[in-house]
C-alpha cells in the first residue's frame, strides 16, 4: 500500500542526523523573513549601504543581536511544547544573549528548547494533582521560576561555552579560506544535501556563523557555500540534453523549479540513479566556492530557499559580480562532468529510465522519511491532482476507510467528514466509509487519514499504513478534489470488481458512520442562536459561543477553558466565513448533554487572519451532534444559503436552512 511515509524508519546515525538537522531548519526557517529583514536594513542603511542612514542603522544592531535569537529559542520552544514552551524559551534565551557580545543563534537553538522541554517535564510531575481554582497560579509560577532559573544558566554557563564554540569554529573557518582549502568542504556538502543531512551543517553551523561574519564584515561566503543553485542546475541542464527517456522529458521542468524556485531536492532522484553523478555536484560546489574566495563575494543574510532569485536579493552590494561568475561557473562545471558522464554511460543500471528515475525518487523518499511533494513530480505517479500538486499517493488497492481525525473528534473532523462524504457520494462511490475520530483513538486501520496540517505529525505514528492528507481548513479544502479523484483511480483500477459488502472491514464495523438523516431534537435550538453577536475578538467569541452551551446546561465552566485551549492547539476555522470552536478530547467529562449554538456576527471577527462572521459552538456526547453538524457543513459548502444566513432576519429562518426547526 502506498504511503506517504516510512512505516519502519530506519534507526542509524544518519537518520538521528537528519533529524536533528530537521529540528535546527525547523527552528531557524520559520524566521528566515526576519533574517532577510534584517539583511535589507543592513544593506539599505549602514555607512557603506546604498540609502547610508545613521538613524535607520540603529536598526541593525538590535535586530541581530535581540531579535533574531529571541525568535530563534522561541520557535525552538514552542516546537517542544506549545506556546508555553515558546515563552519560555524566549526568556532563557535573553540569559545567553546578554551574557555574550556575539549573536548568540547557536545559544538560542540549545536553550529555547531545552527550557520548554524541562517546562515539560515539571508540568508532568504536578499533572492532575493541582487542585482546582489553583492551576492559573501553579501555571504561570512555575514557568516564571524556571524561565528566570535558565536565563541565569544561559548567561553564566551556555553562553560562555556557545561564544568559545563560534570563537573555535570561526578560526576553523579563517584557516580554510586562508589556506585555499574551503573549496574542498563541497565534498562533504553535496553528498550530505542528497542525503538530507544538509541541515545540520547548514542551519546548526553555517547560518550562525555567517551571520556573525556579516555583521562583522557585512557579508559571508558561508551564506552561498549550500545555497548556490548551480551546481544541481547544472546537472539537469546535461539530463535535458544528454539524457534519455522520462529522465530527459523531467529535466527541463525539474531545472526550472531548483533554479528559480530554489527547490534543491528535485535533482537529488538523477543523482541517485547515476551514484557517480555526485562528482559532477562535488565539482560544480568546489568551483563555485573558489570564485567566491577569489572574487571577495558573499551574501549578507541567507537565501532561502536557494532560488537564483533569493540569492540576488540576499548579495552584497559589491557581491554582484562575483556571485554571478560564482553560480554561472559552477554550473558549466557541473554541466560538463554529468555530459561526459551521461555520454559514457546512456542505459541506467537496473532497467529502463524511468524505472530508474523511480527508484531513484523511492530511496530519496526512503531517506528522507518522508513522500517528497516535489519529487512526485518526476514520476508522473498518483492521480493527476496528486502528481502536479504533491498531494494523494494511489493505493495498492480499494479505498474502503476514510477517518478525518482532530484533537476531540467532534467538531472540524465531523464537518470534514461530512464535507467530503458527499463528494465522494456524488462521485459515485456510496460504499466508501467516510467517519471522523480523535486522534487519540485513531489505529492503523485506515486508507486514508486526513488532518489538519498542525496535527498530520500527531496522527501518522498510529496511522502508518494509511495515505496522509493535510489541510489548512475543513470546510473546502481544495484536497478534497484530490482525495475524491484518489478514490476514482483506486477503486476504479484496483477494486472496482470487490464486492460492496466487503467494505465492512472490521476498522470500519468499530467505527459506525455518522447518520445523516437522523438524530435526536433539541441539539439546536431558538435560544441558542444569536443574529447579533457582541464579541470582537477570537477569544470574546468563543466564550459568547461556550456561554450559549452553558446556559443550556450542557457543559460546564471547564468546558469553556478547554475550548480556548483547543483553538490555541489548532485553529477550528473552517472557511466560508464559518469557525467551529469546540473542547479537547480530554474536556468530554465536561459535557452534560449534546448541544450546538450558533452566532451570527455580520460585520465579521478576526480569526487568526481570517475573518469569521458565525461561529459554531458545539458540545457533543456519542455522535449525537453529528447530524446538526452534517446539516452544517451542506449550507457552507452551498454560496447561495451562506448568502441567506447572512441575510437572515429572525431564528426561524436560521433554523430552518439548518432543518432543525425546534424551538
Amino acid at each position: 500500500m502506498a504511503t506517504e511515509t516510512v512505516a519502519k524508519p530506519r534507526t542509524s546515525v544518519r537518520v538521528g542526523v537528519q533529524k536533528f538537522g530537521t529540528f535546527l531548519s525547523g527552528m531557524i526557517m520559520p524566521n528566515i523573513g526576519a533574517f532577510i529583514a534584517w539583511g535589507i536594513i543592513t544593506a539599505l542603511f549602514i555607512p557603506a549601504g546604498f540609502l547610508p542612514n545613521a538613524d535607520l542603522a540603529k536598526l541593525v544592531g538590535p535586530m541581530i543581536t535581540f531579535l533574531l535569537p529571541l525568535l530563534i529559542g522561541y520557535t525552538g520552544g514552542r516546537m517542544v511544547y506549545g506556546v508555553r514552551g515558546g515563552v519560555v524559551g524566549a526568556v532563557a534565551t535573553t540569559g545567553v544573549i546578554v551574557g555574550t557580545d556575539i549573536p548568540m543563534f547557536i545559544g538560542a537553538m540549545m536553550l529555547g528548547p531545552l527550557t520548554a522541554w524541562l517546562m515539560k517535564k515539571l508540568d508532568k510531575i504536578w499533572e492532575g494533582k493541582v487542585k482546582p481554582g489553583f492551576e492559573m497560579l501553579i501555571d504561570n509560577f512555575s514557568a516564571g521560576i524556571l524561565a528566570a532559573a535558565m536565563a541565569v544558566v544561559g548567561m553564566l554557563v551556555i553562553g560562555p561555552v556557545v561564544k568559545a564554540f563560534s570563537d573555535g569554529a570561526s578560526k576553523v573557518v579563517e584557516f580554510l579560506v586562508i589556506n585555499g582549502l574551503l573549496p574542498f568542504t563541497s565534498i562533504f556538502i553535496e553528498p550530505a544535501k542528497v542525503l538530507f543531512l544538509n541541515n545540520a551543517i547548514n542551519h546548526g553551523i553555517l547560518t550562525p556563523l555567517g551571520t556573525q561574519q556579516a555583521l562583522e564584515q557585512g557579508k559571508s561566503i558561508l551564506f552561498l557555500l549550500e545555497a548556490n543553485p548551480g551546481p544541481g542546475f547544472g546537472i539537469l541542464l546535461a539530463y535535458s540534453i544528454f539524457g534519455t527517456g522520462l529522465a530527459k522529458a523531467s529535466a527541463p521542468g525539474a531545472a526550472l523549479i531548483q533554479f528559480v524556485g530554489g527547490i534543491h531536492e528535485i535533482y537529488f532522484p538523477y543523482v541517485l540513479m547515476k551514484p557517480i553523478m555526485i562528482l559532477a555536484a562535488i565539482g560544480g560546489g568546489m568551483t563555485g566556492i573558489f570564485t567566491l574566495v577569489v572574487t571577495g563575494a558573499g551574501l549578507r543574510s541567507p537565501a532561502a530557499p536557494g532560488s537564483i532569485i533569493a540569492v540576488y536579493a540576499a548579495t552584497a552590494r559589491d557581491s554582484y559580480v562575483g556571485v554571478t561568475l560564482s553560480v554561472l561557473f559552477a554550473t558549466t562545471v557541473s554541466f560538463l562532468i554529468a555530459s561526459v558522464i551521461l555520454k559514457a554511460s546512456k542505459t541506467p543500471v537496473g532497467g529502463t529510465e524511468e524505472e530508474a528515475l523511480g527508484a531513484a525518487t523511492v530511496r530519496m523518499e526512503e531517506m528522507k522519511g518522508k513522500k517528497s511533494s516535489v519529487s512526485s513530480m518526476l514520476t508522473g505517479s498518483g492521480p493527476a491532482a496528486g502528481a502536479a500538486a504533491g498531494g494523494v499517493a494511489v493505493l495498492a488497492g480499494p479505498v474502503r476507510n476514510i477517518v478525518f481525525a482532530c484533537d476531540a473528534g467532534m467538531g472540524s473532523s465531523a464537518m470534514g467528514a461530512s464535507v467530503l462524504r458527499n463528494k465522494i457520494k456524488a462521485a459515485g462511490f456510496p460504499d466508501v466509509k467516510v467517519t471522523n475520530s480523535a486522534i487519540a483513538n485513531l489505529s492503523d486501520t485506515y486508507d486514508v487519514v486526513i488532518t489538519h496540517q498542525d496535527l498530520t505529525e500527531r496522527a501518522k505514528p498510529v496511522t502508518a499504513s494509511a495515505v496522509h492528507v493535510s489541510v489548512d481548513n475543513f470546510m473546502n479544502s481544495p484536497r478534497y478534489d484530490e482525495i475524491v479523484e484518489l478514490v476514482r483511480s483506486s477503486n476504479t483500477e484496483a477494486g472496482a470488481d470487490v464486492p460492496a459488502a466487503v467494505a465492512g472491514t472490521a476498522a470500519g464495523a468499530a467505527r459506525p458512520e455518522a447518520p445523516e438523516e437522523t438524530g435526536p431534537a433539541g441539539i439546536l435550538v431558538a435560544e441558542s442562536v444569536v443574529l447579533n453577536g457582541s464579541a470582537t475578538s477570537r477569544d470574546a467569541a468563543i466564550d459568547e459561543a461556550g456561554r450559549l452551551l452553558l446556559d443550556r446546561g450542557a457543559v460546564d465552566a471547564g468546558y469553556l477553558d478547554a475550548m480556548h485551549e483547543r483553538e490555541e492547539s489548532v485553529s477550528t476555522y473552517m472557511g466560508s466565513f464559518l469557525a467551529i470552536p469546540h473542547g479537547t478530547n480530554a474536556a468530554k467529562d465536561h459535557i452534560m448533554k449534546s448541544a450546538v449554538s450558533v452566532v451570527r456576527y455580520p460585520n465579521g471577527i478576526d480569526w487568526n487572519g481570517k475573518e469569521v462572521k458565525f461561529v459554531v459552538g458545539v458540545a457533543g456526547i456519542n455522535n449525537e451532534h453529528l447530524h446538526i453538524l452534517s446539516s452544517i457543513a451542506k449550507v457552507f459548502t452551498n454560496k447561495a444559503q451562506v448568502a441567506q444566513l447572512e441575510a437572515a432576519t429572525t431564528v426561524e429562518e436560521v433554523l430552518a436552512l439548518f432543518g432543525k426547526v425546534n424551538s
